[in-house]
């Protein structure tokens, strides 16, 4: 349990190489009964295919507090920053061919 302090706190590592991030403008979300998928996806306008940059399986415990440190995240930030606007229609998802399932 190295891993752990004297406070039982866990000491996080980050890398350089995940530290610099990967852009993704696309979420899609799968489950089955016992996860979650989440598939970050990179669209390029005009190019008809688009890959999937990171794949996060979560159980639905785990995406549950995801969405409730999602929530919570963007209320601090409107707060300071004012509403995100969504343009178009927000529940828009387009056409996606080829994607397996969870």
């Amino acid at each position: 349990m190295e891993n752990f302090n004297k406070n039982n706190e866990i000491q996080i590592e980050l890398s350089d190489e995940i530290a610099q991030g990967i852009y993704s403008n696309l979420a899609i979300i799968s489950h089955s009964s016992s996860e979650f998928v989440v598939d970050f996806v990179r669209i390029v306008p005009g190019v008809p295919k688009a890959k999937v940059k990171s794949r996060i399986i979560l159980t639905p415990e785990h995406a549950k507090r995801l969405l409730m440190a999602l929530k919570d995240n963007i209320d601090k930030f409107e707060q300071q920053n004012g509403s995100i606007r969504i343009q178009g229609d927000p529940g828009f998802l387009p056409p996606i061919g080829g994607i397996g399932q969870a």
